[in-house]
């Protein structure tokens, strides 16, 4: 093997600039979080203020902790790829499948407050009504959820890092989780709602840059008028085009099963079929890996929550 050194094993690669960049503003933006948290936040070093950010966190900080907990690295990708597939219906039918659970959640949620509003975890609830066989079952289901979501954001984060700051893909699958670690020990479960509250408005500022660029400044498109019109000429020309794109199939003409072909219509029999499995299966995504996450906005919210 080229490059290998003795024994065949090739050589740990140097530090890049990308791994070094992005290792210094790791840390400036941990100890930021942690600074903060200490300063304007307040924590106390107990077990309980530790698992439940004292009960005290207000509604405003819940609600945008459940936008960041619900944003995964697919909340982008995604419906981006749905809307490319299936036109405007796509990233809708997306939408509104993630938002369904989470409203159906709430409901729980105040019943949870409602009885158990000196519980920790959700699995001590599990204990308390139906038994430790019933906790068992459920810590098993909730632990192998966890592992595989946990490593799907993990390397979905780590390539987006990778292919931002050229960082070495594995160096940066470790580098995350350390600033995780260092604010979530200084502060609790508080520092990540800080955390949080500092992701969703760093997405929301990224989501209102692209919209502004793409609607009001590019220089091709630059209003919603012109981006509806490339769009129904898009529609019209044939599928067979040469574009250098990802998929020729999908690349220009109609929208195979979309109502005259349009990007810009809900009559898509693809996006339909696409939403009804997005229901489904964020029932199961938010009832098995997010109930301990909404669990724990749920028990650490302030009792004025009913």
């Amino acid at each position: 093997m080229a490059g290998a050194g003795a024994g065949g094993v090739c050589p740990p690669p140097e530090l890049s600039f990308g791994q070094e960049y992005y290792s210094v503003v790791n840390a400036a933006w941990t100890g930021r979080r942690v600074w903060l948290e200490k300063r304007y936040v307040g924590s106390q070093h107990t077990s309980e203020w530790f698992n439940t950010a004292g009960r005290s966190v207000k509604t405003g900080l819940i609600a945008c902790v459940i936008v960041s907990q619900w944003t995964w690295a697919a909340t982008i990708l995604q419906s981006s790829f749905v809307a490319w597939e299936y036109g405007v219906s796509g990233p809708l039918w997306y939408a509104s499948g993630a938002t369904i659970q989470v409203l159906l959640f709430g409901a729980i949620a105040i019943e949870v407050k409602r009885k158990a509003p000196n519980a920790h975890t959700v699995c001590e609830i599990v204990r308390a009504r139906w038994g430790p066989r019933a906790q068992a079952s459920f810590l098993a289901f909730c632990l192998a959820a966890n592992v595989v979501v946990t490593a799907m954001l993990l390397l979905g984060g780590s390539a987006v890092v990778s292919a931002l700051t050229g960082v070495d893909l594995r160096a940066a699958s470790f580098l995350i989780p350390l600033g995780v670690v260092a604010y979530t020990l200084a502060g609790g479960l508080k520092a990540t709602y800080l955390a949080s509250y500092f992701h969703s408005l760093i997405l929301h500022v990224v989501l209102v840059v692209f919209v502004l660029l793409v609607y009001a400044a590019s220089p091709r498109l630059g209003s919603p008028r012109v981006v509806h019109d490339r769009l129904m000429v898009v529609t019209g020309v044939a599928r067979d085009c040469e574009l250098p794109l990802s998929r020729p199939s999908q690349a220009c003409g109609p929208v195979r099963g979309n109502f005259k072909g349009s990007y810009l219509t809900m009559l898509s029999s693809g996006g339909l079929v696409f939403g009804v499995i997005n229901i489904v299966g964020g029932f199961c995504t938010i009832f098995a890996d997010n109930v301990q996450i909404f669990f724990f906005s749920t028990i650490s919210k302030y009792i004025d929550f009913v």
